[in-house]
């Protein structure tokens, strides 16, 4: 059977990240959160009129008028902190974040205390997946004292090095999650996150008593259903998750994580339903590579081997080196009475990927079918590092060595063959005996 890892190949659709650093926020939609904005001046402590009246247009989100009298200001004064930051605060407001970056830098070389230009250099540098400086920036935030500011800024300083760590160090990222929490509230979008770490780090109960309390929390939420699935899919228990995705889309019919993991289950549990649902998906989405190889698997599985093909040999136009796609489409060949086509795709694909088991049995098969048995013992022999024999490869050997006429190593194969096939593949092991019989004369 044609097998992908199917269970993890939507990790965009199931987890809903578009980057290493999902856009840090404290809502429960992942929606990008405003700027930082500067923190109010202590009374005793009066602003520049010129500043004063750029703060006052930017709560207006008047950027014009807040940009043309900071420019103004800026030019005879180049190092106030103040005014800098409040320029990167209008040029990011505006999504000019390569300009914004420079003024908040610039702020940040005028006052190296300044906790909402370090913040915010921080988040729009993990906007533009500049992780490592952006980790920087943050982790200075998370040291210096936010004053007057929003006493909750500093836990989304915390909460977006909790996401940019989230790959490289998931515990480091549930410590920053931790700190977070100390400063505000639990969202859902924290129980999600943590529900991912504890995941990464094997604790697969926490992850679901995680995904679990998400869904106390919105019973709607599709992040959780996928997430709680997909856990349930990792410990094989197929029933289980079917059940539990056919409740989840009820009250998300439509939504395409959900419909490929109950496609998925389906066809991990050998159901013909897989296969329609896989359609409906590939025809919303018929530019997902994804959803593409897990609809062609599968309709090689339901015996559509031609138009299983047609699935795999448009994913080869794109990528003609992937060792599962070759692999995919060499069995195809193979079961369409192809086997000279089927030899060539399959060595492309043990030169591809030599430690591909499937590849090197792919080549195997083909190169006995084609009349090529050194080449046979040689797959076979790869095959034999990576994984244990079983009758069918026991079959090749013997049938390889009887065609090379090495009459002490066939039979001991057949024997082998014999005591491990056991009733399982009868056409072969009448042939077995027989070849036996003739060559123990």
């Amino acid at each position: 059977m044609h097998r992908f890892a199917v269970s993890v190949l939507f990790p965009a659709l199931i987890l809903g990240h578009s980057s290493a650093f999902a856009q840090e926020s404290s809502s429960s939609d992942g929606s990008l959160p405003p700027p930082v904005k500067a923190a109010p001046a202590p009374a005793s402590q009066a602003l520049p009129p010129e500043v004063a009246a750029a703060e006052s247009a930017i709560a207006a989100s008047d950027w014009k008028t807040a940009e043309s009298k900071l420019n103004l200001y800026l030019t005879s004064h180049p190092a106030d902190a103040r005014a800098l930051f409040d320029a990167g605060y209008v040029a990011d407001a505006q999504s000019r974040l390569d300009e914004a970056a420079a003024l908040y830098s610039r702020a940040i070389d005028a006052d190296p205390r300044s906790f909402e230009a370090h913040i915010s250099l921080g988040l729009l540098l993990a906007r533009q997946g500049k992780l490592a400086e952006a980790r920087r920036e943050l982790v200075i935030a998370t040291t210096l004292d936010p004053g007057l500011a929003d006493p909750a800024s500093k836990a989304r300083a915390w909460r977006a090095l909790a996401r940019i760590d989230r790959d490289s160090d998931p515990v480091a990222a549930s410590s920053d999650l931790l700190e977070a929490l100390k400063l505000t509230p639990e969202t859902i979008s924290d129980t999600l996150l943590a529900a991912e770490l504890a995941e990464k780090t094997g604790q697969l109960e926490a992850a679901a008593a995680a995904y679990r309390r998400a869904l106390d929390k919105d019973p709607n939420s599709v992040q959780a259903s996928a997430g709680l699935a997909h856990l349930l899919i990792l410990q094989k228990d197929y029933p289980g998750a079917e059940t539990f995705l056919r409740a989840a889309l009820l009250k998300n019919p439509d939504d395409p994580a959900l419909i490929a993991q109950l496609a998925t289950v389906l066809a991990d549990q050998d159901k013909a339903e897989a296969l329609p649902l896989l359609e409906k998906l590939y025809a919303a989405h018929p530019g997902d590579t994804a959803v593409t190889r897990m609809l062609a698997a599968v309709r090689a599985d339901a015996g559509d081997f031609a138009g299983s093909d047609l699935l795999f040999l448009h994913l080869l136009a794109a990528s003609p080196d992937d060792p599962e796609l070759l692999v995919g489409h060499g069995q195809n060949l193979v079961r369409e009475g192809q086997p000279d086509r089927a030899y060539a795709v399959f060595e492309r694909a043990t030169q591809a990927d030599p430690a591909s088991i499937d590849a090197w049995s792919g080549l195997a098969f083909a190169a006995s079918k084609t009349g090529h048995p050194e080449v046979t013992l040689h797959a076979l022999a790869m095959r034999s590092r990576y994984a244990p024999e079983n009758p069918s490869t026991l079959f090749l050997w013997a049938i390889s060595y009887d065609s090379l006429h090495q009459k002490t190593l066939a039979a001991a194969y057949y024997r082998r063959f014999l005591d491990a096939a056991r009733g399982r593949l009868p056409d072969q092991e009448w042939q077995a005996r027989q070849r036996l019989q003739i060559l123990e004369r």
